[in-house]
């Protein structure tokens, strides 16, 4: 299990339309924000990541990377980044099941005929430059994601403050 004041694993994943993102190749000011995402098939997926991409300039302006990862091909992470009209938020594809196991996501098996044979959930993580974890949150389904509005709000609260990473003990 990851727990905060601890390091993470180094992460490497192809981009849509670009090249490999790798976690300990970002240098944020303050922090790195993944988001494990369940993949094309994900109507709430599409939601939260125009979401997080409209907030994106401000996510930046407080010295935060951010990336959407999910389990897809890159042909359904391309879809996705098209057809949501996600312009801005790096989107991640090919992440292996052992992999995002290694992260503590929960893994489904597709019920629906649009689905993957297997998928991860979603999970967010916050994480500083040094590949230490600072949060994160993991969910079972679909549901129940904090707001990319109340995350900024977090994100302000904590580098003004320098608040401490929670959960270490």
């Amino acid at each position: 299990m990851l727990k905060p004041q601890q390091q993470v694993p180094d992460l490497t994943v192809k981009t849509v339309g670009g090249s490999d993102w790798t976690l300990s190749g970002q240098s944020p000011e303050n922090f790195t924000f993944l988001f494990f995402y369940r993949g094309y098939h994900c109507p709430i997926c599409r939601k939260y990541l125009g979401s997080i991409d409209r907030k994106l300039d401000d996510l930046t302006s407080m010295g935060i990377h951010a990336v959407a990862i999910s389990s897809d091909t890159e042909e359904r992470a391309t879809r996705s980044k098209e057809e949501w009209k996600v312009q801005n938020l790096p989107i991640g594809y090919g992440l292996s099941i052992e992999e995002a196991r290694r992260w503590g996501l929960y893994v489904s098996k597709g019920i629906k005929a649009d689905e993957p044979e297997i998928f991860s959930e979603p999970g967010l993580f916050i994480v500083r430059p040094n590949l230490e974890l600072y949060a994160a949150s993991i969910q079972t389904m679909p549901f129940t994601r904090p707001s990319i509005d109340e995350l900024i709000g977090g994100f302000s609260y904590i580098i003004q403050n320098a608040y401490p990473g929670r959960g270490e003990a």
